[in-house]
């Protein structure tokens, strides 16, 4: 009787498969082991790893040079929203026209929108043109430990 029949014979008597876990070394390895178990448990860490990934989105808020004071603190207000949520967020600003002759105009724009908003963003990607359009990248600031456990706590409450 073989060392394998053994190691059949006895996974067989307690109920259990026996698994050949490093099959290139000499003699291979093996373990007795229930494998559907084995198998669901391993299932759940990779699910449980799926949850806590963050998914970061990227959000875009499109402007024109020349917009209007209420309209600009309007699309302020929804792009510190996104950034509050986690989210990233693309700023563009469309040249029609004769405004693609003054691009210092959107540039000014766009810093002035990352001066307002420094406290809940970092820039990510500095204003650059492409073509008819400015884009610049914001990113949520990073919070400290203490910050995020009183969010934590608002949100609760």
């Amino acid at each position: 009787m073989t060392a394998i029949d053994k190691a059949l014979k006895l996974s067989e008597e307690i109920g259990l498969d026996l698994v050949e876990i490093s099959p290139d070394a000499n003699p291979p390895v093996c373990k007795i082991m229930d494998f559907g178990k084995y198998k669901y448990e391993i299932a759940q860490k990779a699910r449980e790893a799926r949850q806590n990934q963050t998914h970061i989105v990227v959000k875009e808020m499109r402007l024109r040079p020349n917009i209007e004071p209420h309209d600009y603190e309007t699309k302020r207000n929804h792009i510190e929203r996104f950034l509050s949520g986690g989210d990233k967020v693309k700023v563009t600003i469309q040249f029609r026209g004769r405004e693609q002759s003054r691009p210092e105009m959107g540039f000014r724009l766009l810093q002035k929108l990352a001066e307002e908003l420094a406290e809940v963003s970092i820039v990510e990607f500095a204003p650059k043109q492409e073509g008819r359009n400015m884009t610049m990248v914001l990113g949520p600031a990073k919070k400290t430990g203490s910050a995020k456990k009183a969010a934590s706590n608002l949100k609760a409450n």
